[in-house]
């Protein structure tokens, strides 16, 4: 691995834009539940069965009492070596860095990320259900609890929703945009994810066909491994710190 590192660290030291993708191994160390895994389970409800429109519909209260729950275990949730390494390289003078990332728990906000792209929104966010046009843009809400009443939209008092792509569900034409648009980069760096759900896979492709440096950190092999110029596997919160202190090094 110690090769792949000098590999990758080379390539980032002469990069002049980088871009970083992260996903769920990048909090799993701060003990952020995984999405799929034992520690996501809720009651006797799939993620799948919870995170849709129709869920919301049929009953706004069982979705918010989940959502409530992730809260509860997020707050607790610290950013890691990970987050940090990844704060500190975003305010860099000397090379561009993106970080645009797959995780709604906001601890590279809480880290000091400048200028993240959330592709999948924000569990501390919420906006209008029914859609009305000022309820759109979604707004700062940390104040619901298991026991609050549901949370109404400001603008129309229609019920307000979390601020979280659904299954079924697009992204934000903005923040595809915006991560389409940094994925013109020298290197392009997957982390803790194995980026091969669209449109996040797509991203990797436009960097490859735009000339980057393809590099993947990830606990093991993933699909997405056949075609990274580079994989190094190890945790995110171990091997970002190394390769950050191998740039540092010079």
């Amino acid at each position: 691995m110690q090769e792949e590192l000098r590999t990758l660290a080379s390539r980032l030291r002469a990069a002049r834009t980088v871009t970083v993708m992260t996903g769920a191994g990048v909090s799993a160390a701060s003990g952020v539940p995984t999405f799929r895994g034992p520690e996501g389970l809720w009651r006797s409800f799939r993620p799948e069965d919870l995170a849709t429109p129709s869920a919301f519909e049929r009953d706004p209260a069982l979705v918010w009492e989940w959502y409530a729950w992730r809260r509860q275990r997020v707050a607790s949730c610290r950013p890691n070596a990970a987050h940090e390494v990844l704060a500190r390289w975003s305010h860099d003078e000397s090379t561009q860095v993106h970080v645009v990332t797959q995780n709604v728990d906001d601890l590279h906000l809480r880290a000091g990320t400048r200028g993240l792209i959330r592709l999948h929104g924000s569990l501390w966010e919420a906006k209008c259900f029914d859609g009305c046009a000022a309820g759109a843009r979604a707004w700062r809400d940390e104040t619901v609890t298991l026991t609050n009443r549901l949370p109404r939209c400001p603008h129309c008092d229609g019920l307000a929703r979390p601020a979280v792509v659904w299954f079924g569900e697009s992204l934000d034409a903005t923040d595809v945009a915006r991560a389409a648009e940094a994925a013109s980069c020298d290197v392009f760096l997957t982390v803790g994810t194995s980026a091969i759900v669209y449109p996040a896979a797509g991203f990797a492709r436009i960097a490859r066909g735009r000339g980057a440096y393809i590099a993947e950190i990830n606990l093991e092999q993933t699909p997405a491994s056949a075609s990274a110029d580079v994989s190094i596997f190890g945790a995110a919160e171990d091997v970002l710190p190394t390769l950050d202190r191998l740039l540092v090094a010079g």
